[in-house]
């Protein structure tokens, strides 16, 4: 290579002072988060539970120690098994066998949900069968004493609730985050309902549940004793929201005060105080994508003029009426997830109704061999650092990240749509370098697309409305993640790819896995 082209490209390997101190705090920042976790998990037996048929289930325990009661720990809406650690964690450390399990459709469970979403009668039946069997045999355990009790987190505690008032072995049921229309004044025995201070449609709710015991009761109140079983109690936990509630120290000690109360044991010591540690990893890591995006080769190719603002305008804009209208009529089922094909074609649509249009007016060109060869190296490199960077972080103490096989499909059939919808993105604003109106129009008209389109058809594809705050997040983080290798590389459409790969792995492996009957 001569030394214009070794000057044309050139490796960025010198960073800026800035760039060391936002690198070197962000290591410490992964290094302590990671250190902290895993101590909340040290002296705590973590194992699968047998017996409980293909439902992945595992229990967190104390190291030889004797018999003692179960706690069923079942998550919501699109979470798994580590969504809820800090529960499980917190029953194990003061004695408890915390059996946390995943849903059908949901996490490593390789069956898809089933029977009707909307009916009482349907897939909350088939959910509350298959936590009876995990009930069945983690009492069939020899570290279990006979007696247990539930924990649910949003459809989790619908589920919890409704089958503690059929199964009489379930002496207490923890509800957070709760909304029931199966409770009464009496059952299920031993209720506790935790709402979030910031979860205003759900209070009512648990305020109405304790009236039907007492009409005088408040939050904070306790009506009836837990160790005669008729006890009521809801409380609010402080700052906190339909998510942030799984981690709320606040939550936890109540939770455990009431298992306590109830099976008359007294438990001590400091509750897992995962959350925050949680939240520094995460942006830890995503920061130290800043000093990184500036370690690859970088091209000096005369940067292209910007689009025009009225071609800006219609590229971002017009897809955002045209695809929810032209994809209203269409309506298949092809893979086993709730709204997946109408997503993956959203975003196909969107995409390449966008590329197009760049095309058209001749602002997307062709790269070289050797250019293409260049941008698909730096495509992998973002899928790999949010696949496996990310993602193994994710996997380990949030949510179930690595899929099993049978997701791997949605996967490759959501990137058909994700990897053109997000290279259309990156060009658009020009890897980062287009002003910030500019990336929050054509990022806010994509959320809008997905509003219209779930207007259009309420029933069919309410399930967007789950997916918004989703979209919303990967693009506050890793759109700004993009705009750094956008920036740094010149090269928008290595970004656009990367982040399109894992926005159609992060989709893939956390939406339910549905299948009607």
């Amino acid at each position: 290579m001569s030394h214009a082209e070794a000057s044309h490209h050139r490796v960025a390997w010198r960073l800026t002072p800035a760039r060391w101190v936002v690198a070197i705090l962000s290591v410490l920042a992964i290094a302590v988060s990671v250190w902290q976790l895993e101590a909340e998990r040290t002296g705590v037996l973590i194992e699968p539970v047998p017996g409980t048929g293909t439902t992945p289930a595992t229990v967190y325990r104390l190291p030889d120690a004797g018999p003692a009661p179960v706690v069923i720990v079942s998550h919501g809406f699109a979470g798994s098994r580590p969504l809820m650690q800090a529960s499980s964690l917190t029953l194990a450390r003061a004695g408890y066998n915390a059996v946390a399990f995943d849903y059908e459709g949901h996490g490593k469970n390789p069956e898809p949900m089933s029977g009707d979403l909307d009916s009482p009668e349907g897939t909350a039946l088939l959910l509350m069968a298959e936590t009876e069997r995990v009930i069945d045999a983690a009492l069939a355990q020899p570290w279990a004493d006979g007696r247990v009790a539930i924990l649910g987190h949003s459809m989790g505690s619908y589920i919890a609730v409704r089958q503690a008032v059929v199964d009489e072995r379930l002496e207490a049921t923890v509800a957070v985050s709760m909304s029931n229309d199966s409770i009464t004044a009496t059952e299920p025995p031993n209720l506790l309902m935790i709402q979030g201070e910031w979860e205003g449609r759900l209070i009512p709710d648990a305020r109405d549940a304790l009236h039907l015991a007492d009409p005088d009761a408040a939050f904070g109140d306790t009506v009836g004793d837990p160790a005669e079983g008729n006890a009521r109690r809801a409380v609010l936990a402080p700052n906190v929201e339909h998510v942030g509630i799984i981690w709320s120290p606040f939550m936890l000690r109540e939770a455990r005060a009431w298992l306590d109360a109830t099976f008359g044991r007294e438990s001590a010591g400091e509750v897992a105080k995962m959350g925050g540690w949680v939240a520094l990893l995460l942006t830890g890591i995503v920061a130290l994508g800043w000093p990184l995006a500036r370690l690859r080769e970088r091209t000096h190719d005369p940067r292209p003029e910007p689009l025009s603002r009225r071609r800006f305008l219609v590229v971002a804009l017009l897809p955002a009426l045209v695809v929810p209208l032209a994809l209203a009529p269409v309506d298949t089922h092809l893979l086993p997830v709730l709204v997946a094909e109408y997503l993956a074609m959203h975003f196909a649509a969107y995409g390449l109704l966008s590329l197009a249009l760049l095309w058209w007016w001749g602002e997307v060109r062709w790269p070289g061999r050797a250019e293409a060869g260049r941008i698909l190296v730096l495509a992998g490199l973002v899928a790999f650092y949010g696949i496996c960077v990310f993602g193994l972080a994710m996997d380990r103490y949030v949510t179930s990240f690595y899929p099993i096989p049978i997701r791997l499909l949605i996967i490759c059939a959501m990137a058909l749509g994700t990897v053109p919808f997000m290279l259309a993105d990156s060009l658009m604003v020009e890897g980062g370098r287009a002003p910030l109106w500019r990336s929050v129009t054509a990022r806010g008209a994509f959320l809008v697309s997905l509003g219209v389109a779930t207007a259009l058809d309420f029933e069919r594809l309410f399930f967007l409305l789950v997916i918004l705050p989703v979209v919303l997040l990967f693009f506050l983080l890793f759109g700004m993640m993009g705009g750094w290798v956008g920036r740094a590389s010149a090269r928008p459409a290595g970004a656009g790819i990367g982040l399109g790969l894992f926005l159609a792995w992060a989709l893939g492996v956390t939406f339910p896995m549905f299948q009607a009957v």
